[in-house]
């Protein structure tokens, strides 16, 4: 089956603000990747989609003017191949690392991840991605109960699963992304309970994870605040380093909180529940 690419570059925060819209007005998927001093936006359709609609009505809801951008066909052995020559093992740490299907494990000592590319964010190659697996892999505790708010792919719930918690429960809004998390979670063996956020049951975890954008971290804080235990820690990122202190603001009522990294950029804020 072909797709259509639709590629173009922009400022960092433009760009955010254009993949989110890209996937409400019909992209199957979009990847960020810095290129200098901007970002380089990289989005999936349907082959019969037409760019110049697409990127329209996305540029429109994002309130932008509608970017230059170009557009190609891709076919589905293509696509494969450029997937494989782009992504390779990614070392998170000495003892965790992303590695696709198709690669052999660098280190047989460390914690492996596996997985692949596909249509949901979260790879472990953007910056990102890897501040809220640093900060799980320093937080996590053998039997933590952790809450992935905006899993994606699923690769924080199962570096979780995979780092020693006794219960990872992992939420999107994103049809697509639910059935990502449980084939990777499948191919990784380990047991996540996956569920939209309308079945979110009221309870409350050690570790709260979300990696979405700072606007929707700000909106759902009395949500994941009430999700966080007293005591339990919380870990948010997709925040572009000048909006951090907003977020930490944001959250400074129900948690302790703190700029705990950045790095490309983006920052890490972390917390602990009063």
């Amino acid at each position: 089956m072909p797709w259509l690419s639709i590629a173009l570059e922009l400022d960092a925060a433009p760009a955010e603000a254009l993949s989110e819209a890209l996937i409400e007005a019909g992209a199957l998927s979009v990847a960020l990747e810095p290129a200098g001093a901007r970002m380089r936006l990289e989005a999936l359709a349907d082959a019969g989609a037409d760019a110049a609609t697409l990127v329209a009505a996305a540029a429109r809801a994002a309130a932008l003017v509608v970017p230059a951008f170009t557009a190609s066909r891709v076919e589905d052995q293509d696509w494969v191949r450029r997937s494989q020559s782009q992504f390779g093992p990614l070392r998170i740490s000495d003892a965790l690392w992303i590695v696709p299907s198709w690669h052999a494990p660098p280190d047989a000592g460390a914690t492996v991840i596996r997985l692949d590319p596909g249509l949901a964010f979260g790879t472990g190659s953007h910056a990102s991605t890897r501040l809220v697996l640093n900060f799980l892999e320093k937080n996590i505790q053998p039997g933590s109960r952790v809450l992935d708010y905006g899993c994606g792919s699923g690769i924080l719930a199962i570096a979780a699963a995979k780092l020693g918690a006794g219960e990872v429960v992992a939420v999107d809004i994103d049809p697509q992304s639910l059935a990502t998390t449980k084939a990777n979670a499948a191919a990784n063996d380990v047991e996540v309970r996956v569920e939209p956020p309308e079945s979110l049951a009221v309870e409350t975890y050690d570790l709260v994870l979300a990696n979405i954008l700072a606007g929707p971290l700000i909106a759902l804080e009395p949500l994941l605040a009430a999700r966080a235990r007293p005591g339990g820690r919380i870990g948010l990122s997709g925040i572009l380093a000048e909006q951090a202190a907003e977020v930490v603001a944001a959250y400074s009522s129900d948690f302790e909180t703190s700029i705990g990294a950045v790095e490309e950029g983006w920052a890490l804020v972390e917390g602990v529940r009063r």
